[in-house]
């Protein structure tokens, strides 16, 4: 009988990431002097719910509702090629992106190939003002110059473990948890997974 896996660590439970959204819709209204120019994208699949709960942030701080969009960077990937079938969701940018800060949402940036498609995925859209990044996790090991200017929680992690960013009601709890791939391919491969 295979071993029930539990996570290394939890870094965040609902009430950090709440306080660390709070926190980062602040900032974002700061930096940008209001929300009336600010736009969110998020890219699916968790950055999209995110990018929701910073609006709602947003709503309560300034009294003004940011326009919401999201992003699908399926076939933006630098790794498409290896990916046997991508899973594919619509963008819905419902508003023009041109002279609009941007702030493009998504849950944890760790190498910034994600980040770049993102870019990629988004000049096909119009030309913003500005792009400014806002991530739950930044965990580091960046393979590309790319860094968030609003950030939930640094992360330091290894690469033999997965920074997991889990949300409500897509995932059944709320929580940031850092998971132990070596223990993962070790339980697929007892279960017949893994050759």
């Amino acid at each position: 009988m295979a071993q029930q896996l539990q996570p290394k660590a939890k870094i965040m439970d609902k009430a950090a990431m709440r306080r660390a959204l709070t926190r980062i819709a602040h900032e974002i209204v700061e930096r940008n002097e209001g929300s009336t120019d600010v736009a969110f994208v998020g890219i699916i699949r968790r950055g999209e719910v995110l990018a929701g709960m910073l609006a709602d942030e947003i709503e309560a701080v300034d009294g003004v509702r940011p326009k919401l969009g999201t992003l699908d960077i399926s076939f933006y990937r630098d790794d498409v090629t290896r990916t046997i079938a991508p899973v594919l969701h619509s963008t819905n940018i419902p508003f023009d992106i041109n002279g609009a800060n941007i702030i493009l949402v998504d849950d944890v940036l760790y190498t910034g190939r994600t980040v770049r498609a993102a870019l990629d995925a988004l000049m096909d859209y119009g030309r913003p003002r500005c792009v400014q990044l806002a991530v739950m996790v930044d965990r580091g090991h960046r393979e590309l110059p790319i860094r968030a200017d609003y950030v939930g929680k640094n992360v330091p992690s290894s690469h033999e473990e997965d920074v997991r960013v889990y949300i409500e009601p897509d995932d059944g709890r709320t929580a940031v948890e850092i998971w132990n791939v070596a223990d993962e391919k070790s339980a697929a491969k007892e279960a017949g997974g893994v050759k």
